[in-house]
C-alpha cells in the first residue's frame, strides 16, 4: 500500500505538470496574434494534446474538441 501511494503521488505531479504545461501553451497560442507564430505553435500544442489524451490525463473527446477550436483560431488568423 506505501508503494501504491508513494506511485501514484509520482504520477500526480507528473499528470499535473504536464497539464498545466499544456494549459499555457494553449493559452500562449491563442494569446498569439501573428499568424506565422500561430502555425508555428499549433502542432506542438496538438502533441502535447494528443500526449494527454493518450495517457488518459484528459479524455480523447476533449482533446479533439481542444484541437478543432485551436484550429479554427490559427485559420481565422
Amino acid at each position: 500500500a506505501l508503494k501504491r501511494i508513494r506511485n501514484s503521488e509520482t504520477k500526480r505531479l507528473r499528470n499535473r505538470y504536464q497539464h498545466k504545461t499544456t494549459r499555457n501553451a494553449m493559452k500562449k497560442l491563442k494569446e498569439t496574434t501573428s499568424k506565422k507564430e500561430a502555425e508555428k505553435l499549433f502542432p506542438e500544442v496538438v502533441s502535447m494534446l494528443d500526449k494527454l489524451a493518450k495517457n488518459n490525463i484528459i479524455h480523447a473527446n476533449k482533446a479533439a474538441n481542444l484541437k478543432s477550436g485551436l484550429a479554427k483560431h490559427v485559420a481565422s488568423l
